[in-house]
């Protein structure tokens, strides 16, 4: 049985700040609100003409991991892509990023579970490369929020928490049964899929029906969150995934080094860090720099973080993710 390690990590957000304040100027909303209930100070929108896009800023993220690995892109045997946005409905990300970097005809696989995308990803990525099925696999995590966000008073209790931005790593095989990734942990539970959602347009809810409604109160085509019923879930599932793997790998939550969650509201992650009685060098929050990019939060906090030397060889670092769906999950890696 063969492991799977990171053997290589890169991130990329777009170069527009946008600010609290930026915010104020087109909605009902301040610097003190905003930070008070999601922790966050900026976060990064793709600008128009830029060039970035879902696709792109995944490239963008996979080649800095590809270099950092020591890798040739003729060496990644398979793509795993997690977004919630891709730039088309059909075609998924996966082979548009396959394409960008000009690789070879190998398999390219999309993941859709939104805020636990790259989490999931991983998984499956891990079960690859455990099975010998795959030697190096390249995940990434990119999400283009900013498009298709209700920038209004209306739409603030969204549209102020999410930003774009993308994540990679590289996963590669290894024989050292005491190195990467020591166990993930999936669930979902469905009947709670309407509390964060995004309706429309879909094949519930085609365009044209949409248009043909000209309904002003229909803002279906935005997302909807139900704040405090997700925040709610999100701290007993967040607990429940990582309890699951201490007690698969006989830990302690002491014995964590880093817990890098996904950066869905910082008051979540201090719950959570207040619950494993964690310090504040065992947790690594950048919420307040990026905003929630979803698929792509975890893997660009694990790319920081790594940057930042806050990982060392030898370290217990814990992944965990819910979101949409509901879904949630972690993944434990020794590093």
């Amino acid at each position: 049985m063969y492991n799977s390690k990171i053997t290589g990590l890169g991130f990329y957000v777009p170069e527009n700040v946008v600010t609290n304040h930026d915010l104020s100027k087109f909605m009902d909303t301040n610097d003190e609100w905003i930070q008070e209930r999601t922790g966050i100070k900026e976060r990064r929108w793709i600008k128009e003409g830029s060039g970035d896009s879902t696709s792109v800023m995944g490239a963008k993220a996979a080649r800095t991991a590809l270099e950092r690995s020591g890798l040739k892109k003729e060496e990644i045997d398979f793509i795993v892509f997690a977004t919630l946005s891709p730039d088309m409905y059909f075609p998924g990300g996966g082979v548009e990023v396959q394409e960008l970097l000009g690789m070879d005809t190998i398999g390219a696989l999309d993941v859709r579970n939104q805020c636990s995308g790259f989490v999931y990803a991983m998984s499956v990525a891990d079960q690859f490369i455990k099975t010998g099925m795959y030697k190096n696999i390249l995940v990434i995590g990119s999400e283009n929020h900013s498009g298709g966000l209700d920038k209004t008073t209306r739409g603030r209790n969204v549209s102020v928490i999410f930003g774009d931005g993308a994540g990679a790593v590289v996963l590669s095989r290894t024989e050292d049964s005491n190195k990467g990734i020591l166990s993930t942990h999936l669930h979902s539970e469905g009947k709670h899929a309407k509390e964060l959602v995004l309706e429309g347009p879909s094949t519930a809810r085609w365009v044209p029906e949409i248009l043909a409604n000209n309904d002003p109160n229909d803002v279906s085509y935005y997302p909807y969150m139900n704040g405090q019923f997700v925040f709610k879930h999100a701290v007993t599932r967040f607990s429940e995934a990582i309890i699951e793997g201490l007690e698969k790998n006989n830990l302690e939550a002491s014995d964590i080094d880093l817990l890098v969650p996904h950066q869905a509201n910082l008051r979540i992650a201090q719950f959570i860090q207040r619950k494993f009685k964690l310090n504040d060098d065992q947790v690594y929050n950048n919420i307040m720099n990026y905003g929630n990019t979803t698929a792509a939060s975890v893997v660009i906090a694990l790319s920081e973080a790594w940057g930042k030397d806050r990982i060392k060889d030898g370290d217990l670092v814990v992944l965990a993710a819910f979101g949409s769906g509901f879904t949630w999950g972690s993944v434990f890696i020794r590093w």
